[in-house]
Parts: C-alpha cells; structure tokens; sequence
C-alpha cells in the first residue's frame, strides 16, 4: 500500500461538505471526472487518466467508487483511502474501440446499482472527459437527469487545510530549488534541453525527506525571441548571448503544487529590460501588500493595473489563479482568477498564483508568487529574489 496524504478523517470530511453541496443542488449522484478531484476526493493516484475513469460519489453517506480501466484497477487498491472493493475495472475489451465505448459499461453498473433514475451531476469541462464519453453515458442513462457539476469540487478544492498548506510549503522549498539549478545551468552556449535536464532532477530529487512529483506544467524556459511567446516549449537551440531568459518553474509534493517564474539576463540588461523588471516588481509587491481576506480577485488585478499604468505598460491576459492539487495538463483549479471583473471573494486557506508576465516583440520577462490568503493578510509561499538575475 502506498501512504495516504492525508488520514481517512480529512477525506471523510471533504465528502462532508460535498454532500452538502450536492444537497442544495438536489443532485443526488455526482460523477467526477476531473482527475485532480478524483485524487482529492480519493486519494487515486495513477497514470491511468488517458483511458476514461470517473469516481461516483452518492448523496448517502458511504464511500465512493472509483471506476476505471481494468488494468488500473490495482493502482486504486494501492492509492485509495476506501475500502478495496470500491476500486473497480471496466473490461480491456472496451478499450478504445469503435463499436463500444468504457461509458457505456459504466452507465451499465450505475443502472445496475439503482441509480439509473437519479438526478445525475456530471463535470462536464474536464480535460480527459470527452464529447463521445458523454454522449455515450447520456444513451447509457436514459431515465436519468443528467446536470451540470462542473467546479462543484474546485470550489471546495479551493480553501486549503493546515494539511494541504503543508504539502504547498514542500512544493514551495522544491520550487526554489529548481529555480536555484536553472539559474546555475542556464549560460550562453548551453542547450536548453540540457538546462531541462537539471531542472526536472531538482523537481524531483532535490529534498532529502520527500520526493518532488511531476509537475502538471513541464518546465519553460524562454530565451531570446522566444520569451515573446508565454508556452513555446524547449529544444536542443542554445542560449545565447546578451539575452533575456523569461523561466516558468514548479515544485509539487503529492501533486500539492507551488509555482514560481522568475527572469535571467545573459550579459549586460538593456535598459528595456531594467525599466519593465522595475515596473513588474513594484506592481508585483502592490499584490502582495494588497492581497488579504475579504477583497475579491478583480480588485486585487486592479492593484496590479494601477501600478503598470504609471508605467505606460498594460497587460490583457489575467494575473493569476488558484493553484492547488495538480495533473497534467493544468495546474490552476479554474476557479479564483486574478482579472477584471472576477468577483470571488479571497478567504484564508486560498492559495493563487500570481504571474506577472510581460511580452514584448522580441523578448519577455516573467515574475511569479504562490501567495497563501491568511487570516488577516497574505504570505508568500516561495522565498526567492524577485529581481532579475544577471549572470555575465
């Protein structure tokens, strides 16, 4: 068996308040399809989610089911906090053929277990939860009234335990340990996926008390005209001279994930560079004085805006998002945003990473937060300069 998280208690509690939730909604199924959720409401950790699986989780108060791929069924006697049996496998005949599909064998078992007339929520926008898997479960449950559960569990994902603030903290020391190796590694010459390759051994092994996961993100690393564009991927190019390099770095313990961006400077900064790194900074340590409980994501943006405006700068994309539990290919939890017009009110437990990205025609910079709400102000989670780093 591998070590749960958490004890069974805090999983026994998020239920709670899920069922709660469902109640008000008068939903009286819920199938998970989102696999960060999957993990919170189960602890099912496995790379199982590229063949579909869900977790069911009823009204009444009994452990849930986790249904996937037959094969993957083990990974949940060894992962899950529920009983053995409630970790089920579709058949291998079902797997990815055209004339069956795994949602029909699931909608199958649910009409078997009774619940074929239920008032069904189903999270509808997750990412491995596709138009055919719907369509299929919909034909399967003909008498039921299938709902929209989409965020029903981000929401309560989103206000974290002492627990989970713990495991964001771990995340938070792997963090700065990556930035620390790709702040050594990177120098003109290099090959930046030979950069990546330190990087991704600092995400994992850099703390001798706990392993570091995979992160949700993969690593970026924008140098040169490449830091235009905020998620170009790395290759075998060389660094350069005289370039800015935009890095885009995580650390996740127990897939508890902490973000942190950060901008290098190979040789001397132009002046363009020095005057935006000012402006991004200042609006930067404004978040940070801003943010507390009670004040809402898009008044927090706005703090943000304030500040760039003196500067002549503007940015369009939000500047931030609650970050959490993390499975690729995402790590925010799609429900607090930092922008204009979001009117979710911070609380303490929140945590949301706040990027201040600027991208100019041939070059970029990037600065980055985990910010952790608290009772009556914020904390930054990562411990780390935020200036721009020059290595000549």
């Amino acid at each position: 068996m591998i070590p749960l998280p958490f004890p069974k208690d805090e999983y026994k509690a998020r239920l709670r308040r899920l069922r709660a939730e469902m109640a008000e909604r008068d939903l009286e199924l819920l199938v998970v399809t989102d696999v960060a959720n999957q993990h919170y409401l189960t602890a099912f950790d496995s790379w199982s989610f590229y063949t579909p699986q869900v977790v069911l989780v009823p009204v009444e108060d009994e452990e849930p089911y986790w249904i996937g791929r037959a094969m993957d069924a083990a990974g949940g006697r060894l992962t899950v906090w529920m009983d053995p049996a409630r970790s089920l496998g579709w058949p291998e005949t079902y797997v990815q053929q055209t004339d069956r599909h795994p949602m029909d064998w699931i909608a199958g078992w649910i009409r078997d277990k009774g619940w074929g007339r239920r008032r069904i929520g189903v999270e509808t926008e997750a990412y491995y939860y596709s138009a055919k898997a719907h369509e299929r479960l919909t034909e399967g449950l003909p008498d039921a009234r299938l709902l929209d559960g989409n965020l029903i569990v981000n929401w309560l994902r989103a206000k974290k335990s002492p627990a989970e603030i713990a495991y964001m903290r771990k995340a938070a020391r792997l963090a700065e340990a990556t930035m620390r190796a790709a702040y050594d590694a990177i120098a003109p010459g290099l090959r930046e996926c030979d950069a990546i390759a330190r990087i991704y051994a600092a995400q994992t092994a850099s703390q001798p008390d706990y392993a570091g996961d995979i992160t949700s993100l993969p690593p970026t690393i924008l140098g040169g005209a490449n830091a235009s564009a905020p998620h170009v991927l790395w290759s075998d190019r060389r660094f350069g001279r005289d370039e800015t390099v935009a890095l885009e770095l995580a650390g996740a313990c127990r897939h508890y994930t902490a973000g942190l961006a950060r901008t290098m400077q190979l040789g001397k900064p132009p002046q363009a560079v020095l005057d935006t790194a000012k402006a991004v900074l200042e609006g930067m340590q404004a978040v940070v004085d801003f943010t507390r409980p009670g004040v809402t994501g898009e008044a927090v943006e706005a703090a943000w805006r304030a500040v760039i405006a003196r500067h002549g700068l503007k940015k369009e994309s939000r500047i931030g998002y609650a970050i959490g539990i993390g499975y690729p290919p995402d790590w925010g939890e799609h429900t607090i945003s930092l922008r204009a017009g979001d009117k979710s009110v911070l609380e303490p437990g929140n945590t949301v990473h706040c990027i201040l990205g600027i991208w100019m025609a041939d070059w970029g910079m990037e600065v980055s937060e985990t910010i952790l709400v608290t009772e009556r102000a914020c904390e930054c989670l990562t411990d780390f300069p935020r200036e721009v780093h020059v290595k000549s």
